[in-house]
């Protein structure tokens, strides 16, 4: 069980890219309960593969998010188990060139984890 409560209630949510939206509009609002809640260590071992698999995809996303407005990021967002063997892209509509150039263009939060988004699709109005 993720032991966070936002993540948690992120999670919960059912549909993975509604849940995505809700995570970017935190992070984009700098929601100060929500970055605080992220200090607070995850115990990787009482999750589920679903939610491992979950986390994985969004830890990608906070550790870039925190990066680019200068946070510390907490060290269990870079744990070893969050990570994919294969490459994960998110979008289910994408060439195999873009996939390669993604995999090369992708800042290293993404590519570590082996995780691709396409960065546009992040960006909040």
């Amino acid at each position: 069980m993720i032991g966070n409560r936002y993540l948690m209630e992120l999670y919960e949510i059912g549909d993975e890219d509604t849940s995505l939206n809700q995570l970017l509009e935190l992070l984009k609002s700098k929601d100060e309960n929500f970055i605080e809640s992220l200090n607070e260590s995850i115990d990787l071992d009482l999750c589920t593969p679903n939610e491992i698999e979950y986390l994985t995809k969004i830890s990608a996303i906070i550790d870039y998010s925190l990066q680019l407005i200068e946070l510390k990021v907490p060290d269990w967002l870079r744990d070893d188990r969050l990570e994919f063997d294969k490459p994960y892209f998110h979008s289910k509509r994408i060439s195999d060139f873009d996939k390669f150039k993604l995999q090369f263009s992708s800042p290293a939060p993404f590519r570590a984890r082996n995780v691709y988004f396409d960065l546009n699709g992040l960006i909040r109005v």
